[in-house]
């Protein structure tokens, strides 16, 4: 439950952030910057000791991060695709999601009017994540946060990479395919398996005479996407991310 900056007691507050800190997984060595991070403008004395300018930073920095792993982790990938996963890994929505999931509710700092709503909007949701991105930053450098935004958002990456939010590894392979080797993708249905209802099926991509190895999907869209990316993961020599059995 979130704090009344008014009426919590130093006792109560001390103890507020001693369990966002394990929620977290991060123990400040400042814990006043944690506190900082959680104070909504509404809950302090003035503008400047509330956590917009530490959003302000996390913005940044959440941005910057995101860009080197998703650089790193796809190789393959061109700029516009780069940009497209990265537009919905650090969107509101998506920073409103994991503040959510780590209950950041529970340990924002509000005015009086502001705690006496019953559920708190997704805005300040994603407003404090980003106040405590640029928190952990100050206080434990680069790795501290690094470690931090791994853990959390490297779950978002996956899914926006993955096809569910908008990466597209067909796209990707039908480029990498006629780049270096002139010819265009196929996909060969090997197998499907259930009711007519509720099928599962499974598909290998194909370049040239290599066939890749085989992903099921819950329907044949989602299975070529799948052996897409195995066939970019195998091209890349990495382990195909998605079983075939």
């Amino acid at each position: 439950m979130s704090l009344d900056a008014q009426e919590s007691s130093e006792f109560d507050l001390q103890a507020q952030l001693e369990a966002c800190q394990r929620r977290v997984g991060y123990q400040f060595k400042d814990k006043e910057m944690l506190r900082e991070a959680l104070t909504h403008a509404s809950g302090a004395e003035h503008r400047l000791v509330s956590n917009e300018r530490l959003e302000f930073l996390g913005d940044a920095i959440l941005g910057a991060v995101v860009c080197e792993i998703l650089y790193r982790q796809y190789p393959e990938y061109l700029e516009g695709d780069l940009t497209k996963i990265k537009s919905v890994v650090v969107s509101r929505q998506t920073c409103a999601k994991i503040s959510e999931t780590l209950g950041m509710q529970e340990f924002l700092i509000l005015g009086k009017g502001m705690t006496t709503h019953p559920e708190v909007p997704p805005s300040l949701l994603s407003d404090v994540f980003e106040s405590l991105v640029a928190a952990i930053y100050l206080d434990g450098g680069d790795p501290a946060v690094r470690e931090f935004l791994e853990k959390h958002i490297g779950p978002e990456i996956e899914l926006a990479a993955g096809g569910e939010s908008g990466g597209n590894y067909k796209s990707l392979l039908q480029q990498l395919a006629q780049r270096e080797h002139g010819t265009t993708p196929t996909y060969q249905l090997l197998d499907e398996k259930g009711p007519d209802h509720s099928k599962c099926f499974k598909i290998a991509a194909r370049v040239g005479g290599t066939r890749f190895q085989g992903a099921w999907g819950r329907n044949k869209k989602e299975a070529e996407q799948r052996a897409a990316r195995n066939a970019l993961s195998e091209l890349n020599e990495e382990p195909p991310p998605f079983p075939s059995d």
